[in-house]
């Protein structure tokens, strides 16, 4: 299995809609491509800054880039992340796990 993780974040004036529209763009269009076990999202408050974090569980490297591309480990951009203010971390990171197990 791929684990594939993006980080980004907004001002927390901007982390509500923000929420949503991940949830409607990375989220849904990960679950939607063949090859996806799974979409998580993490959120995390520092200060002024709203951080997202998302895991999406894949079959193997064909299926992420089904999703992502041949340029798989360039995050994946969505119109109007834009009006969110939006920093995003470019690269994504791609691990290979045999297990998942809770800490």
């Amino acid at each position: 299995m791929i684990v594939r993780t993006w980080h980004g974040c907004v001002p927390v004036r901007h982390a509500e809609g923000f929420a949503n529209h991940l949830q409607k763009t990375g989220v849904e269009h990960s679950e939607s491509t063949p090859g996806n076990l799974g979409a998580y999202v993490r959120r995390e408050t520092q200060g002024e800054w709203e951080h997202f974090f998302l895991a999406t569980y894949w079959k193997d490297l064909e299926a992420v880039k089904a999703f992502a591309g041949e340029r798989y480990q360039i995050a994946v951009i969505y119109p109007d992340d834009e009006q969110f203010q939006l920093l995003s971390d470019p690269y994504v990171f791609q691990h290979d796990v045999r297990t998942v197990s809770p800490l």
